[in-house]
Formats: C-alpha cells, structure tokens, sequence
C-alpha cells in the first residue's frame, strides 16, 4: 500500500507556481490576484479560506479576503460579486460554500464573470469543461486527477466507481476521468443514494472514489485487492483528545481498507491540498488566458 500524498505533491506544485510568479516580476508582469468571500463562521469553511490565504502568500500571489456574517443580505452579496467583477486588479476570485440558506448559491455562482471564476463552478466552465475547451476546471476534481498524473497511476482502460454524483466532485470527475486524456479513458460508473447493489459495484472497481460526505461509509468488504481508494470526504467528528475538540474523518474507513489497496488517499493531507492546489493553478491561468 502507497500513500497518495497531496500534502507533497501539493507542496512541488506551490515551488513551481512561485518559480513562475518569480519569472513574472523579472518580466515586469503583473502579479495574480486572488480574492475571497467568506460568509458566516462555517467551521470548514473558515479552515479552507485560511488555507488558500496561506498558499497565496507562499507562492507569492497578491491574496483579499472579504468577510460577511450570516445575516448578509442576498443583494449586498451580488452586489459585491459585481464589484469583483469590474475590478481590474483582482484575476480571479471564490465565493466560498456553504452559504446561508437564505441565499441562492446558484444565483451567486451564476453572477460571478467565468473569466474570473477560479473555482471552476460557473455553467460556462462546467460546459467548456465537457468540451475540453480551455477554462477553469472544478478545483477538487482537477486535483484529483492530478494526484493521479503525478503519481503515474495507470488509468487506461480501468474501471472506475464514484460515489456522489455533486456537480462540485462527482460529475464532473467522472467527465474528467472518462475523457479520451492521460489520466482518463477510465469506464467511469456514478453511482448515488439511488443506486442499487453498490457494495457489488464498488468491489469490480480498479479505481474507487469517495465523494458521498459520510464517514467511514466505504469499508473493506467494498474495495478489492491493489484497488486505488481516493476518500474525498471532510467531515468534522468530535474528538475530546484533540485540543480543538474535532478531527476531520473520511468516507473511507482507512485503517480496515489501507492494507487492500495499491494507493490510498489519507484524511486529512489527501485530497484537500491538492484543491488548493489547483484553485492557485487555475488563479495563474486566469491571468494568461487574458494574455496579461
């Protein structure tokens, strides 16, 4: 069994983003610009926004976080989405989620220009995504396969099982692994809550990803033998050792499932620096793609 590492592979990608930033300000270019909006005090969502802050500033983007509490009416937000869009010095920005229930995220979403959408949700980039035109690619998915490329993991020809069919993971990596591409050319099966005799279906699967927000759900009877598990699952539990009082936990129950695989993803340190990654990638790509 071999870790996937998205913690160090995560890291080599940060040293290659911050040699061409490097190479930008030799150049006499501008430097990317990546903005922020956080809504509330959403415990996950507050983790991964510091995370991004912190990947900007090692790389050596320029990084804005905006903040709103919970309250924030829905115009207020639209409003500053519109603002963001019609600013010149921010390349890209996120609306972070989950959002209030109050607020329609597909409004939101839908308000963001696609030329500044890093995080790869807008229809516009979801459609190129299908097409294999050039955009912004959903953060998670893309550093899935990633992880995958880097870790010159075979995907020709395999079958491939994803459990969770979101338009944030679940269909769009199964367009991405299904896509004739290196990774991909998988025969990708999505499989959901209405998915019939999926325990079955998980065992015939040579690639095997987890996307569905419930822990410890896929165990070992699921999984055969030298099957590359990737658990996409983040789900804070409450863990009175731990001095913050949670830990986060997978949909793959890890110590019972490791020692069948070729590759597994830990939580945390698996796939969550790898969206990160990508979310930088994608920052990067926003500024080229407008020949800046």
């Amino acid at each position: 069994m071999q870790l996937l590492d998205g913690r160090s592979t995560s890291e080599q990608i940060r040293k290659e983003l911050a040699e061409a930033v490097q190479q930008r300000k030799k150049d006499g270019k501008k430097i990317p610009h990546l903005a922020a909006i956080l809504v509330g005090n959403d415990g996950g969502s507050l983790t991964y926004v510091a995370a991004k802050v912190k990947a900007c500033e090692q790389i050596g983007f320029e990084s804005t976080l905006i903040r709103y509490d919970d309250s924030v009416p829905e115009e207020i937000l639209l409003a500053k989405v519109q603002s963001l869009n019609e600013d010149k010095s921010i390349d890209g920005f996120i609306v972070q989620l989950p959002l209030p229930k109050h607020i329609d995220e597909l409004k939101i979403t839908q308000a963001i220009d696609p030329m500044k959408d890093v995080d790869g949700f807008h229809p516009v980039n979801l459609g190129k995504m299908i097409l294999n035109l050039p955009g912004f690619l959903p953060a998670t998915p893309a550093g899935i396969v990633e992880l995958i490329r880097r870790n010159q993991i075979k995907t020709e020809g395999k079958k491939c099982v994803i459990i969770g069919r979101s338009n944030i993971v679940g269909t769009p990596l199964s367009i991405m692994l299904g896509r004739n591409a290196d990774p991909g050319n998988c025969t990708v099966t999505l499989a959901h809550s209405k998915t019939k005799n999926l325990h079955e279906i998980c065992q015939s699967a040579d690639i095997l990803i987890a996307a569905i927000g419930q822990p410890d759900f896929v165990t070992a009877e699921m999984v055969k033998d030298r099957a590359v598990v990737i658990d996409v699952g983040t789900t804070r539990i409450e863990d009175a050792t731990r001095a913050r009082g949670w830990r986060l936990k997978g949909d793959v129950k890890f110590d019972e499932v490791a020692p069948k695989c070729s590759f597994i993803t830990p939580v945390p340190g698996g796939v969550g620096p790898m969206t990160i990654a990508s979310l930088m990638i994608n920052t990067l790509k926003a500024m080229e793609l407008k020949g800046k």
